[in-house]
């Protein structure tokens, strides 16, 4: 059956609101009669740059899962995020939707109201869907609650976006807020899974993660705090999630298809690495960033130590999924990715963080493995991890969202296509970018005027609009705009450029 007749097909049943016999037929034509629908484990870390892991044979980071992951499927590397930051990004994949289509601008807003999401059409289709850690799709309204569910009004926003087990909590910076915040006035910032079991442990874990992140304002920037947190490995975030998540996976029913998000607070900053976590690392030596005078190059190597540590510690938390995946008997039926919200400057650049056009906030990992995906190939063309939503939804065999401009990676991800997307566009505030896998065009985006991280870091005057152009192939650092001596590609790829929604 062609794509084009699959589309149409999709389109037709989800006009007549027919859930249930597109997931009897898909599920059919899709992996044979009387088989069901695979199941889905993705992974999701904050703030993981694609570089950082044992496939570049540069940097002495330890990540054996991943590394065989992408042995198993297909390895993306050229993909990027729709918008490099937290729920902008995270309210793209949702929703399937690009940045200036999904109606979240900034860390400062919330979903869509009844915006139907990603999970909530696998939980109609039959799936159980799970989901554990940081979503941000109410980050702007900060109201999580004890049990993670966003319980308001008397609406349940958690099961409301598709989720039938599992919670929702903070990142870092959210929960150091609510400390710092909880009695100013009493509870105005509201309480969180995480924050609920800081304080119910009695070993100090709250007063201790607490002193930690205040030594952080002592360094020129947050990265700079490098010494371990004194905290018990059981009370560190990427280790609670990582309970909670494996938790969820071993109370699935073994009778009905699952989607299982998990969603890791690290390796975002602060590098916030415990004792035992520090030892991984101790004498490894890393090169530094790219053009960068702010640090001394013995403490970019502790940050990167301390970033590695992290991004170790998620890959053994992969270890432990796919034993338990492996134990219940689903490994030859379930889907498995790897990617991020976006990626990390990590000093590249005098920058850090998110929020900015450059490859390494805007570039992130992506693997993907199961049944039917190609073993051991990589792609090397543009690709973007909105993409993931419409995957999902054609795994599953479940009909497209909304207004959807995600894509399928599944006949890339099978051998039946070479190319997937000949571009692919990000964007953030006032600028946005294009990349066609060589060359990147940024519109609106001046690096003189901005080096913060921020929601909107590289705002400028609307007659003030510079064009950057890169070719990542033999400019990879992006040091040399080539916007005015080379035309062609300016002209070229300034008709791709989104448009900002007013």
């Amino acid at each position: 059956m062609s794509h084009k007749k699959q589309t149409s097909r999709r389109q037709f049943l989800k006009q007549t609101g027919a859930v249930a016999t597109v997931f009897s037929i898909f599920s059919r034509r899709s992996f044979g009669e009387g088989k069901r629908p695979p199941n889905i484990l993705f992974f999701f870390p904050d703030q993981h740059r694609p570089d950082w892991s044992s496939l570049n044979k540069g940097l002495p980071v330890r990540t054996p899962n991943f590394a065989q992951l992408a042995g198993n499927g297909v390895h993306f590397t050229q993909c990027v995020t729709p918008s490099p930051l937290c729920a902008p990004a995270r309210a793209c994949l949702a929703l399937g939707r690009e940045y200036d289509h999904a109606g979240v601008a900034s860390n400062k807003n919330n979903l869509p109201e009844r915006a139907v999401t990603l999970y909530a059409r696998l939980r109609d289709a039959g799936y159980r869907v799970g989901g554990v850690g940081k979503f941000d799709l109410r980050k702007g309204a900060s109201d999580w609650g004890v049990d993670g569910r966003h319980r308001v009004d008397g609406r349940v926003y958690f099961d409301e976006w598709g989720f039938t087990d599992g919670l929702d909590s903070e990142g870092k910076g959210g929960t150091l807020i609510r400390i710092v915040n909880r009695d100013d006035p009493p509870n105005a910032h509201g309480e969180s899974p995480y924050l609920r079991m800081l304080t119910d442990r009695k070993d100090g874990s709250l007063q201790r993660y607490l002193e930690w992140n205040r030594k952080t304002k002592e360094y020129p920037v947050a990265w700079a705090h490098t010494e371990p947190m004194d905290i018990a490995d059981e009370a560190y975030n990427d280790n609670w999630v990582g309970r909670n998540g494996l938790e969820v996976l071993q109370n699935f029913p073994t009778d009905k298809p699952w989607f299982l998000q998990a969603n890791f607070p690290g390796p975002h900053p602060p590098e916030d690495i415990t004792p035992g976590m520090a030892a991984w690392y101790r004498d490894a030596a890393f090169p530094g960033p790219h053009d960068n005078d702010q640090l001394a190059p013995e403490k970019h190597t502790e940050i990167r130590r301390n970033y590695s540590a992290m991004v170790d510690n998620i890959d053994q938390w992969l270890g432990r999924y796919l034993k338990e995946v492996a134990r219940r008997g689903e490994l030859q039926n379930t889907i498995i990715v790897w990617s991020s919200d976006h990626g990390e400057m990590l000093g590249d650049h005098n920058r850090w963080g998110k929020s900015v056009p450059y490859q390494s906030a805007l570039g992130i990992p992506l693997l993907v493995s199961g049944p039917g995906i190609r073993k051991g190939a990589v792609h090397d063309g543009p690709a973007t991890s909105l993409d993931l939503t419409a995957t999902f939804l054609d795994f599953a065999g479940v009909p497209d969202l909304p207004n959807m401009d995600s894509r399928s990676l599944r006949p890339v991800l099978e051998g039946k296509a070479e190319k997937g997307r000949e571009h692919v566009t990000s964007g953030l505030g006032s600028w946005r970018t294009v990349f066609d896998g060589r060359y990147k065009l940024t519109r609106g985006f001046d690096p003189a005027k901005s080096k913060e991280e921020g929601g909107d870091a590289a705002a400028v005057a609307d007659g003030e609009k510079p064009l950057l152009l890169f070719d990542l192939k033999n400019d990879p650092n992006e040091d040399h705009n080539l916007a005015g001596e080379n035309a062609e590609q300016v002209t070229r790829l300034s008709k791709l450029l989104p448009v900002p929604v007013a």
